[in-house]
């Protein structure tokens, strides 16, 4: 089955503890927390320190998706912090075996996320390092866009990219997700879904987590 994580750049922060423990109470796999540093991409978001702060809320896993440039440098802050798998961008580092390396080194899971127009080709040397691989399906900033169409035909070669090499690495999904669209992605070879506004803006947000469980 599908995991959920749902994203809390969607979430009401004035109330970002309760925003939580309503998603964990409606069978939210993941927490996916999206950190931007208004360089690498237009927004301000989370620190280190808003996840040390929410990390006692939850025993949830905390997926810090981190779209920022030289992600080197606040490795060690999120791991500190409670993180328990950083994903970082190829785009934003020269040197993303190490990157990897060093995440894996603080005991955390690692995870490569791709912006739309970035080839499959540059996962060729870095795939067999990972736990996950994010597909960016809008281009990454802000919630609430258009889900980009081509994306499905990336995760299909994606899919058969890890399967023809035997590998166990997850493929994640984020961006205009809502039931329609997860199923179309899990058809093509998803196994974990990022849904923000899809969740938060929904009446009932179990219901749409279950949804999204395919």
């Amino acid at each position: 089955m599908t995991l959920v994580a749902p994203s809390i750049l969607s979430s009401d922060f004035a109330y970002l503890a309760d925003e939580i423990k309503k998603i964990e109470a409606g069978g939210a796999d993941w927490v996916h927390i999206d950190v931007m540093d208004g360089n690498f991409v237009p927004n301000l978001t989370f620190g280190a320190p808003v996840v040390k702060k929410i990390r006692p809320v939850t025993k949830m896993f905390f997926d810090c998706h981190l779209m920022v440039e030289a992600p080197e440098k606040y490795i060690k802050d999120f791991a500190e912090a409670g993180a328990d798998m950083i994903v970082v961008h190829v785009e934003a580092t020269r040197h993303l075996h190490r990157v990897v390396q060093f995440i894996k080194d603080k005991g955390l899971k690692a995870g490569v996320a791709l912006n739309p127009a970035t080839p499959l080709t540059c996962l060729e040397e870095i795939l067999p390092y990972l736990d996950l691989v994010l597909i960016m399906s809008v281009n990454p900033g802000f919630g609430g866009q258009k889900f980009i169409d081509t994306s499905v035909d990336k995760i299909k070669k994606l899919r058969k990219m890890i399967d023809t090499r035997g590998l166990s690495v997850l493929i994640q999904v984020d961006g205009g997700i809502n039931a329609e669209i997860g199923k179309i992605v899990c058809e093509a070879g998803a196994d974990v879904l990022v849904a923000g506004s899809y969740i938060y803006g929904a009446e009932d947000c179990a219901q749409a987590i279950a949804a999204l469980k395919i």
